[in-house]
């Protein structure tokens, strides 16, 4: 077998050489998020002009305005797919080249791959590594959530070697000889901004944080409420990390000493996740940390390993919540947003942890656009979902629901009580029109 250096330098490819690769009704799944091979795919449009056809890429939460997703002509060639949205495919919306893949994360690649057997596709895996150690193995650095799982199923492995991509270990290992093209890029990272977050966030974040008991496990989630809830656990002691997504606040978590993950029942002293996205300090962080294990999602995310954790708390946010206590999480009304990811893995894991729990955080009201063209408020706490609405996380699996006006405990209550509660929470000027409705729908 020729040394390590020999197999590199044999399939070192410039991107055109590489994606030539791509055959007609091949099944191409992408790295997730900051992970993403951006130059590659960038290009990935351009195989119509090798004539393929039919051939599919799945991505989960793109992070580039890639044309393969916007431009409709490619679509005979190149169907765009995806587990959970980004900026591209909601602007890609409902056109012909485009659709909306739905999962729970954990299980993602297992049933994309089993619809792909049924159909006879050919596996392709476009992923980002970090430069080859003197062993002969890259990282795939910010993301194994489903890559290593895709490997290990015989796709075809066209990766991008990124110095900038940070070193990260667990699943992420890759040996050069798992490799079958590689092309040499040299960008920065997709960041994010550093942890924004508005004076509503913070009201959330500190009903939850004062919920939120030393010793406890953690999953935070993405956006302003997750952000201000990382910078309210600083007061916290011996705090641990099992999450889907590392982010710049548990660095700081980290930092303060609020986090030591030393009382922590699965892989004690160890951040452990999925993937990661934020900012340069984040990626400064993870790059050679033997302290953050990066490990398969459908081992991260599948709610018997997550329950393993002693005082594991999960906090997700929801676009709208009914009075059932159905969360709408990842779609306004039939049109989706994002998508469900990890957040039914979480919760329903936090829910099987001893001294467990899982919050879904929103804004008691958003401003939407009426008739006229004019903001109005309206509650995200309603009687009922828009019809068409996503159910992201069911009644079942609700724990507690929080917005800046409080929190409602909704496990093991009644519909009525269900109703009660949650109407509590809600904005006061809806306060009135929601009791009504209940009377009108007769909930009881």
């Amino acid at each position: 077998m020729p040394n390590v250096q020999e197999l590199y330098q044999q399939k070192r490819k410039d991107i055109p050489q590489a994606l030539a690769l791509i055959e007609s009704g091949d099944l191409i799944i992408t790295s997730l998020g900051a992970s993403e091979p951006i130059e590659l795919i960038k290009q990935v449009h351009t195989v119509a002009a090798n004539g393929v056809k039919g051939a599919d890429v799945t991505s989960c939460l793109p992070v580039g305005m890639y044309d393969y997703i916007l431009n409709p002509e490619y679509a005979d060639s190149v169907f765009a797919n995806s587990w959970f949205y980004g900026a591209a495919n909601r602007k890609a919306g409902s056109q012909i080249n485009t659709s909306h893949v739905p999962q729970r994360l954990h299980l993602a690649f297992k049933k994309r791959n089993f619809a792909r057997l049924e159909d006879g596709r050919r596996l392709v895996l476009l992923a980002s590594c970090s430069p080859m150690d003197k062993h002969g193995y890259l990282s795939l650095s910010l993301s194994c959530t489903y890559e290593r799982e895709a490997i290990d199923a015989g796709a075809v492995v066209i990766v991008e070697v990124n110095p900038n991509m940070p070193r990260t270990f667990g699943d992420t290992a890759v040996h050069i000889s798992e490799i079958d093209a590689l092309t040499e890029v040299d960008y920065p990272v997709f960041a994010l901004p550093e942890g924004e977050f508005s004076d509503k966030d913070k009201v959330i974040a500190e009903l939850i944080a004062e919920r939120i008991v030393d010793g406890s496990t953690i999953q935070l989630g993405i956006g302003g409420i997750p952000n201000a809830l990382a910078a309210g656990l600083k007061a916290k002691k011996h705090l641990g990390i099992h999450t889907e997504m590392i982010t710049d606040g548990m660095v700081d978590l980290v930092e303060c000493g609020a986090v030591d993950n030393s009382c922590k029942t699965l892989e004690p002293h160890k951040i452990v996740g999925t993937f990661a996205m934020g900012s340069k300090k984040l990626y400064d962080f993870l790059d050679d940390n033997p302290s953050v294990i990066m490990r398969n999602g459908i081992w991260t995310n599948d709610p018997a390993v997550v329950g393993l954790n002693y005082k594991m708390t999960s906090i997700n946010t929801a676009m709208e919540v009914d009075l059932f206590g159905q969360c709408a999480s990842e779609a306004i009304g039939p049109v989706q947003f994002s998508g469900t990811g990890g957040q039914a893995d979480t919760a329903i894991g936090a829910q099987r942890s001893e001294g467990g729990h899982s919050y879904i955080a929103l804004y008691s009201t958003a401003n939407v656009k009426n008739e006229a063209g004019e903001r109005i408020p309206v509650s995200k706490i309603v009687p009922l979902l828009k019809p068409g609405s996503i159910v992201s996380l069911s009644r079942n699996d609700v724990d507690y629901v929080v917005t800046e006006y409080g929190v409602a405990s909704l496990q093991g209550r009644s519909i009525q009580e269900r109703a009660e509660r949650l109407i509590a929470i809600a904005h006061p000027d809806f306060r009135e029109e929601l009791i009504f409705e209940v009377k009108k729908q007769n909930y009881y």
